[in-house]
């Protein structure tokens, strides 16, 4: 799906104008904790900076998507640090849940629209004119978001944003917080996350409901993307583990992810043709027919993709 590019974009934002190094930073396996939370937070850095101008453009969905998964990396890196990036790293954390929810906003509509136009595909031909119809009120709306995002990433507080994220990656070593407590034991936190991710599968009632199902994708993504910051710095044989951990909870999120999408897909669609005519609430109809059995789908494979989680976070919890 392509929109029409923004006119008069700014100039993108390059590593160099951050001040990053030329070429990206490693860490090796025993390098110190700080440093492999440096080196992590600058590779995501790098990549939301590489799909930049795609997103300010919007000639290719996938830029704002990829953008965003760097940005909740950075999050995920950030929480894990404690103070040991120094007192600053909380409030860019903060800042960048402000861009997210601009990035998201935009990414939910790109979902909605491809899924819908895959759907209203499958319908009969008499009907198709009338998906099409559909589909535009929601191309109209992901307009209005992507315009929101344009203004965000040209207002001085996005490149304050980068800035700080920059910083963090080079902070000198003499304003590190080195105490006992501010040192995060990343396999610590992938027990923590295992931990509150099976406190929240015993919690669910029986059907589970729609929203306790999000929030449990939720918890799992956390734990992925912790798992993935502690790999970084394990042993091989402890790597390993991890990399199945890794697999397990990103099918887990899949199912569950889909679960959401049909749910998403269905209240939008009844909420956009509240009021209108009857071709179109027919269609809306259809749509939401098969959204209810999407969920239905996602919610009978969700707990064999958990039972792999717990499988494969035994040698690590």
């Amino acid at each position: 799906m392509t929109t029409t590019p923004t006119p008069h974009a700014p100039e993108p934002t390059t590593p160099a104008a951050l001040g990053l190094p030329r070429k990206p930073r490693k860490a090796g396996p025993a390098a110190p904790a700080a440093t492999h939370l440096r080196v992590g937070l600058e590779r995501e850095l790098r990549k939301l900076l590489a799909h930049e101008p795609g997103a300010r453009a919007g000639t290719d969905p996938e830029d704002v998507h990829r953008m965003r998964v760097a940005l909740r990396r950075m999050r995920s890196t950030l929480r894990a640090s404690g103070r040991l990036l120094g007192p600053a790293s909380e409030q860019v954390r903060a800042e960048l849940a402000w861009l997210g929810q601009a990035l998201g906003e935009v990414r939910d509509y790109d979902v909605l629209i491809d899924h819908l136009r895959e759907v209203v595909a499958t319908f009969e031909v008499r009907d198709q004119p009338a998906g099409r119809r559909l589909v535009s009120l929601f191309v109209a709306e992901r307009a209005a978001a992507r315009e929101r995002l344009a203004e965000a990433m040209a207002a001085p507080r996005y490149a304050t944003l980068l800035q700080s994220v920059a910083q963090l990656t080079r902070l000198p070593d003499h304003e590190i917080d080195e105490t006992p407590a501010a040192e995060p034991n990343l396999a610590a936190d992938v027990r923590k996350r295992y931990r509150k991710l099976t406190k929240a599968v015993r919690a669910l009632p029986s059907p589970p409901p729609d929203g306790d199902l999000h929030r449990l994708r939720i918890h799992g993504k956390k734990l992925r993307y912790t798992a993935e910051l502690a790999r970084a710095s394990a042993k091989k044989k402890q790597a390993a583990k991890l990399a199945g951990l890794i697999k397990a909870t990103r099918k887990f999120q899949t199912a569950l992810g889909d679960h959401q999408d049909a749910v998403v897909a269905a209240e939008k669609v009844r909420a956009a043709v509240a009021g209108t005519d009857a071709e179109l609430g027919f269609i809306a109809g259809r749509v939401a027919e098969h959204e209810l059995a999407k969920q239905a789908e996602t919610r009978a494979a969700w707990p064999g993709r958990w039972k792999r989680i717990r499988k494969a976070a035994r040698p690590v919890s």
